[in-house]
């Protein structure tokens, strides 16, 4: 019997290993690329770059803060406070008050949002909740577009289009329904506050609406899966489920859009029929903060009559400023900063 410890001829064993002479081998390690390339002064450049990039909006916003304070000093010291109180404004005499610009910004602005919050407010509410899939990506297209298209068209368009309607037909209308509230009163020209009010409710929809979509799309799904389990129809689960859970960063898109309807110039211009008074009836005409500096500082020739319109300017800034912040803190009230999120 062969013995188990030595291997069958047939069958490979471990054989012996002549002797070998290993040499050694140098091992190169490779300098890291960014000192081969002096990546430090580069990335240098590249840091003072954009911090100069970063402090440049700063600066810019310091200077026109310092030239419209500047420029405001002389109205400033001949009127004071009651710049803002008074209601003439003669530039032959040198005498000036802003509370028919400030009356006039605050009426058009503020009729333009009880128009579109509820259109923006329905369109954000269908795309997100109701549209189908298949429109839902061409109707938030063509909604946004409209913030594309420029003011002038707009004002183009409420001179030859709006305007003959309202004064054939709006108005008309609403002077005999609601004449006897006084706010519809007086001759249906068409131009005038209530067609101002209308062109800028137009041109802020999309603002309102594109912010309450996102913000709407924010709102956990699981927020509106629990409302309609717990038996609640579809306009039920939208009331509680979602715009509940969505109203502070929908007044946060209303105030953006407020923001944007304060400082409207050109289209505005066209309809409002530019005449600083204070009337009562949407039908009479007005003027804005915005709408007096595009057509009176390039004829201003006193020295007052320039302050004046720079301190107007100035006001019209603080005021945008402060709208716009306060509706970006609202929007990110909501949000947190945390990305949309879409759901069928």
């Amino acid at each position: 019997m062969a013995n188990a410890a030595f291997p069958r001829p047939d069958m490979p064993g471990p054989q012996p290993v002549e002797g070998t002479n290993l040499t050694s081998v140098s091992v190169h390690r490779t300098a890291p690329l960014l000192h081969i390339s002096g990546g430090e002064v580069p990335d240098r450049i590249f840091r003072s770059a954009m911090t100069a990039c970063g402090l440049a909006v700063l600066a810019v916003l310091v200077l026109i803060v310092y030239e419209l304070m500047s420029g405001s000093g002389l109205s400033w010291h001949a009127f004071g406070f009651k710049f803002f109180k008074g209601s003439d404004w003669n530039p032959v005499s040198e005498q000036f008050g802003a509370l028919p610009f400030i009356y006039g910004t605050l009426v058009s602005s503020l009729l333009s949002l009880i128009i579109a919050v509820p259109l923006a407010v329905g369109v954000a509410v269908f795309t997100t909740e109701m549209c189908p899939t298949v429109l839902r990506g061409p109707l938030s297209f063509f909604v946004e577009l409209l913030a594309a298209i420029p003011s002038v068209i707009y004002g183009l368009w409420a001179m030859f289009v709006l305007v003959p309607l309202l004064s054939g037909y709006v108005q008309p209308f609403l002077a005999r329904t609601l004449g006897w509230t006084g706010l519809f009163s007086g001759p249906p020209y068409g131009i005038g506050m209530l067609a101002a009010g209308i062109i800028l409710a137009i041109m802020i929809i999309p603002i309102i609406s594109s912010i309450t979509r996102e913000v709407l799309m924010v709102v956990p799904q699981h927020q509106r899966e629990g409302v309609l389990a717990l038996g609640a129809t579809r306009w039920e689960m939208i009331r509680v489920g979602v715009l509940r859970n969505a109203r502070a960063g929908i007044v946060g898109g209303i105030i953006l859009g407020l923001g944007r309807a304060l400082g409207e110039t050109m289209a505005v211009t066209m309809v409002i029929g530019n005449r600083p008074e204070i009337a009562k009836s949407l039908f009479a005409p007005g003027y804005t903060m915005a709408s007096v500096l595009a057509n009176e500082f390039s004829e201003a020739t006193g020295d007052v009559y320039l302050s004046a319109l720079v301190e107007i300017g100035l006001a019209l800034f603080l005021v945008t400023i402060i709208v716009n912040a306060l509706a970006q803190l609202l929007v990110w009230s909501v949000t947190r900063g945390q990305p949309a999120r879409g759901h069928a």
